[in-house]
């Protein structure tokens, strides 16, 4: 089985991500005792897509995080570099365009999407900075970036519980439930690793990013992090 390491080697998540791709949607459900359909809806109002728009969604995986941009009228493009996640994807959603990326170095054309996504991904990338420039890049004058991502809880007793549950309850749980349980003791010790809100924030704004905000879901479990390319 593969597990990735902190410095996030390409070749090492993508494999990852290959080996959990068949049961990762419900792993996902498990694990977040029933929150990553809450927080995918919050993601779907928070980027506010209609018809005729054109939305990136980039860590698509199997694309799931995908439909209620297909559901709202806009146009989407699911990205993802594990190519096992993006096969299991067209099994279950063989209309969406399921494209092969690399979110430091995407294929797209300058100022192409009204609105870019990134949901429990960007701490997998490599080289952060860099995949935030490059979404920057892509988006639209006056287009809008939106990250939802692990974060850091806002009330210190709560903190302690979240992460005695991460590096403790995790495991075990993804053991029954993960064809590879090794990946969650990654996927825990990165959300560990990941910067906080204001710290991946000052990083937007470093990356050309305006009108940084974000706002906390489920206590700071996960934070909504939005940003403006300016028109």
């Amino acid at each position: 089985m593969t597990r990735a390491s902190l410095d996030k080697q390409p070749h090492e998540v993508a494999a990852m991500f290959d080996d959990v791709a068949a049961k990762y949607d419900l792993t996902n459900d498990v694990l977040s005792l029933g929150q990553a359909r809450a927080w995918r809806r919050a993601v779907a109002e928070a980027v506010a897509a209609g018809p005729g728009d054109l939305v990136l969604d980039l860590g698509a995986g199997t694309g799931t995080s995908s439909l209620p941009f297909v559901e709202a009228g806009a146009k989407v493009v699911p990205c993802d570099f594990s190519v096992g996640m993006l096969t299991e994807g067209k099994h279950r959603h063989p209309d969406l365009p399921l494209t092969a990326g690399d979110a430091t170095r995407l294929p797209f054309a300058d100022d192409t999407f009204d609105s870019v996504t990134i949901s429990f991904a960007l701490r997998n990338v490599h080289e952060t900075d860099a995949a935030l420039r490059e979404m920057h890049r892509v988006t639209k004058p006056g287009g809008k970036l939106v990250i939802c991502e692990f974060s850091t809880p806002t009330w210190t007793p709560f903190r302690t519980v979240y992460t005695e549950y991460l590096m403790r309850a995790l495991p075990p749980v993804a053991t029954a439930v993960s064809s590879n349980p090794d990946a969650y003791v990654y996927l825990a010790e990165s959300i560990r690793a990941w910067p906080d809100q204001p710290a991946l924030a000052a990083r937007m704004q470093e990356s050309g990013w305006s009108k940084v905000a974000w706002r906390n879901l489920t206590g700071g479990i996960v934070a909504l992090h939005r940003g403006y390319k300016q028109a």
